[in-house]
């Protein structure tokens, strides 16, 4: 397959220069999940890198540029395509990497040179933007059902406020016990918040995003930023953790300057709360609890200390660690958007985190995600190991006895 544009024109600089600078030592095969779960070396991280050096190497090397571009085999920009989709993008191998490269940021960017061939995305991954451009989420869902029927009758959204709340797709439709906790919490704390209508609060851009599929993201990303700004929101807060990562680190970029407002995770705004005695905790759990570090909220954006803050601060808990925990965390196998294509990688990523907790011996397994949360749920639906799961914010108001009067 012969090609007229270069691999790398789209990539930034340092992109260019880590994927050069993988030296295929194989440190990232010991932490990578899709590697744990499938054994296949021909998806691994080293070997991405070096398909993708191939390709560079026939559209842009010294030989391509003197006699031209060499023919690329078809069907190995196909093999690279699902290599480079069935990884769950968690950044773990990244983090292992002797070099530094930032694979959390660099995938993405080889998904989207996929897709500008007409390779990428895969399966149902393919009909996003046109689903999000008709009901403004991925689920294919009416916007009429973002908010019903979950959202507590008793607490009150303000039409203008300096906080405003975005629920984010994945917890509205998938994870409702997570984002009827926010809500509660936000409720609780006694601060005014404000929140688009759900007509209006569309997706965040994240999935499109992480699929390589950019052409809409602009759009998406100003009217978000715009309807929040008309209502004077000077702090955006969310939980989903790939919501808050495209929030802070690519919206921006994708609005065209800085944003008119701060994103901040709802763990850190409970912590906070709890702090200033906004909230306090009225019950006790005696339990010894187990946190799962998201890969987008740990890795992502650093927000590691304030959800073990929160749960340290309900009386009564013992929190217990899970092995690899922190930037080392990993992955519950239900990023990247690869869940929906590979769901047996995910079933299968999903039942190592089960199975950890209960070797830990704890009573509760806390999740701070939406998409784990619905992943990790079905994966233990027919598996031999049970645990109770529960969403942070989801204890965080139980606890508070903040539910609806």
């Amino acid at each position: 397959m012969k090609k007229n544009n270069s691999f790398t024109k789209d990539l930034s600089a340092q992109q260019r220069i880590e994927i050069d600078a993988c030296t295929q030592c194989g440190e990232c095969l010991k932490c990578c999940p899709v590697q744990e779960v499938t054994g296949k070396p021909k998806i691994s991280p080293p070997e991405k890198m070096r398909m993708f050096r191939e390709f560079i190497k026939a559209t842009d090397g010294m030989k391509s540029r003197l006699f031209g571009q060499s023919e690329i085999d078809k069907e190995l920009l196909e093999d690279f395509t699902k290599a480079v989709y069935e990884c769950t993008v968690c950044g773990a191998c990244g983090e292992a990497c002797t070099v530094g490269i930032h694979t959390q940021r660099l995938w993405p960017m080889l998904r989207r040179e996929m897709v500008k061939r007409g390779l990428g995305p895969l399966g149902v991954q393919t009909k996003m933007q046109e689903v999000i451009t008709n009901t403004g989420n991925p689920y294919n869902k009416p916007a009429s059902e973002r908010f019903s029927p979950w959202f507590p009758a008793h607490v009150s959204v303000e039409e203008k406020a300096e906080i405003a709340y975005y629920a984010g797709c994945t917890g509205v439709y998938e994870a409702q016990p997570m984002v009827k906790g926010d809500v509660l919490i936000l409720g609780a704390s006694g601060v005014p918040f404000t929140m688009l209508p759900p007509e209006d609060e569309v997706c965040c851009g994240f999935p499109l995003f992480i699929t390589g599929q950019h052409d809409m993201l602009e759009g998406l990303v100003k009217r978000l930023v715009d309807a929040y700004a008309v209502r004077g929101v000077k702090t955006l807060v969310c939980s989903c953790p790939c919501c808050v990562n495209i929030m802070a680190r690519d919206w921006p970029a994708f609005y065209g300057k800085e944003l008119p407002f701060k994103i901040r995770h709802i763990s850190q705004f409970t912590i906070d709360a709890l702090n200033s005695g906004a909230l306090r905790f009225k019950r006790e759990l005696n339990e010894r609890l187990i946190y799962h570090d998201p890969c987008y909220l740990s890795r992502g954006v650093g927000v590691i200390e304030e959800p073990r803050s929160v749960l340290r601060s309900i009386p009564g808990v013992e929190l217990v660690e899970f092995e690899r925990h922190g930037m080392d965390s990993r992955c519950c196998g239900s990023g990247g958007a690869a869940r929906k294509v590979f769901h047996d990688n995910a079933i299968a990523m999903g039942r190592l985190a089960i199975d950890e907790a209960v070797a830990k011996k704890a009573d509760r397994l806390i999740l701070a995600c939406p998409a784990c949360y619905a992943k990790v749920n079905e994966a233990m639906s027919d598996h031999d190991k049970k645990i109770k799961i529960t969403d942070i914010m989801e204890l965080a108001a139980e606890m508070i006895d903040c539910g609806e009067r």
